[in-house]
């Protein structure tokens, strides 16, 4: 399989899953500017949405969406724990996860990346953030990790979303649980090894 990337984009996410797996990917970068990938391919034939990650499958089917992705990779390795068995009440708690992830904190950030966003409305975008993280830090109260003291897929998105808040300048000092929630898991060998691979490390 082969996982289409940006460094440090949500495409993060997967390649924490397939190493947290034990899962072999090649990686092919993606330049989202241009839609071109390292190897000189055009992206927008891969992915029409444009936007990493993309996962070639083995069948050579491309399967997008990094919740879709991610929950794709950890039932390859059921063994992981890095999601619950389908129909229980575990997965659709993490189910629950991936959703909010996605559409309250990954969704909210995007404005951020327009670089006409004026200084007020980057305050009230600021603002909108820390109310979804204050719900976070709540969701990690007296636990390691969002579905306990397991680590699963959706701390791996929970992970790269947070890991956004020194290059988009959100403050998130106020909450001790989410940043003590990303010290851990920025100490796990499998995230140190994605963060590296994606020359995020030295």
């Amino acid at each position: 399989m082969k996982l289409y990337y940006a460094p440090g984009a949500c495409s993060l996410s997967p390649h924490i899953v397939a190493r947290e797996a034990g899962i072999e990917l090649a990686l092919e970068k993606v330049d989202l500017g241009t839609k071109k990938t390292e190897s000189g391919g055009d992206y927008l034939a891969v992915n029409p949405k444009g936007y990493v990650p993309a996962l070639e499958l083995d069948d050579g089917g491309i399967l997008t969406e990094g919740p879709a992705i991610v929950q794709y990779l950890a039932d390859r390795k059921p063994e992981s724990g890095l999601a619950p068995p389908h129909g229980t009440m575990e997965r659709y708690r993490l189910m629950e996860a991936l959703a909010f992830i996605g559409s309250e904190i990954h969704k909210g950030y995007g404005p951020f990346f327009d670089p006409r966003l004026s200084a007020e409305a980057r305050a009230e975008r600021v603002a909108y953030m820390q109310k979804r993280f204050e719900l976070v830090e709540r969701m990690l109260d007296g636990k390691p990790f969002l579905l306990g003291e397991r680590f699963t897929a959706a701390d791996a998105y929970l992970f790269v979303m947070v890991n956004w808040k020194d290059f988009l300048n959100v403050d998130l000092s106020a909450f001790t649980n989410v940043l003590a929630f990303h010290g851990r898991v920025a100490e796990r060998p499998a995230v140190q090894a994605a963060l590296r691979a994606e020359g995020l490390l030295g």
